[in-house]
């Protein structure tokens, strides 16, 4: 007989959003792969001690994007951007490739990653579990420079 799946709701906390600071962060990628840059560490570095809410990140880019991935073994990151080359590769008979061969396969998988994230912040931390960190994952195979717009929304007090 299988065991009940036991649920849990913690106290509901409330903030009142006196904050909202905006800051751009510029990661130089090393060409297709999600960044090592340290781009969890860079954010939370930004984030005053006392502060509570949540921070919005998003890159300014189609053919790279933000992802919320297992920060301790790099074999992740490695297995990650090889199913990503599986799903859309780039000797596929795509019809754009005005700028290469690795561009429309990075536009794939931007679309199927995602341009943006959300992460609570908890007494000036980010709220991330045990082994998430955030990553800029270039999708191009040489290296560029790539905008992240940060903006936090909450409390510093």
């Amino acid at each position: 007989m299988a065991r009940p799946t036991m649920t849990r709701l913690s106290a509901v906390t409330a903030t009142v959003a006196d904050a909202i600071a905006t800051a751009t962060l510029t990661v130089e990628t090393e060409g297709e792969g999600l960044s090592r840059s340290r781009v969890t560490r860079r954010v939370s570095l930004r984030m005053p001690a006392p502060a509570r809410g949540l921070l919005f990140l998003f890159i300014r880019h189609t053919s790279a994007s933000l992802t919320v991935q297992e920060n301790a073994d790099p074999d992740v990151r490695t297995d990650l951007v090889t199913a990503l080359r599986r799903l859309a590769p780039s000797d596929a008979p795509w019809v754009h490739d005005v700028e290469g061969p690795d561009d429309m396969p990075a536009h794939v998988k931007t679309m199927l990653t995602g341009v943006s994230l959300h992460v609570p912040v908890i007494a000036g931390a980010l709220a991330l579990g045990t082994w998430q960190g955030i990553y800029v994952a270039e999708h191009r195979v040489r290296p560029h420079r790539r905008e992240v717009l940060m903006r936090f929304i909450g409390t510093c007090a």
